[in-house]
């Protein structure tokens, strides 16, 4: 199992955001893993089954999901930057709208 997780929730159109290409970073950019949310706004798999301490970024490539779904979005990068602590699974949903965006950590 991966270390990190992800889904993103589309709150605008009311329905999982499949299709969102996701980069896991570490803090200096050097990219660990990539994917695509699946059709339930899901990756599952992104990057080592373990991390060591430090900070790492999440980046969702919100120009390219709202192409792919016609819509305009006022953020066309998103970019979550968290600090691992201990060797947890964490998991950083994004729920997303035209205009705002929230996160948390979730389970």
């Amino acid at each position: 199992m991966s270390a990190v997780t992800t889904h993103v929730l589309d709150a605008g159109l009311g329905r999982p955001g499949a299709g969102v290409p996701v980069r896991l970073e570490r803090a200096d950019g050097r990219v660990l893993a990539a994917n695509v949310t699946d059709a339930d706004g899901r990756i599952a798999e992104l990057g080592p089954s373990h991390l060591e301490p430090g900070a790492y970024r999440l980046v969702f490539d919100i120009e390219t999901y709202s192409a792919a779904t016609g819509q305009t979005h006022f953020f066309p990068e998103i970019a979550l930057t968290f600090t691992v602590s201990d060797g947890a699974h964490y998991h950083v949903p994004l729920l997303l709208s035209p205009f705002a965006y929230s996160t948390y950590r979730g389970s």
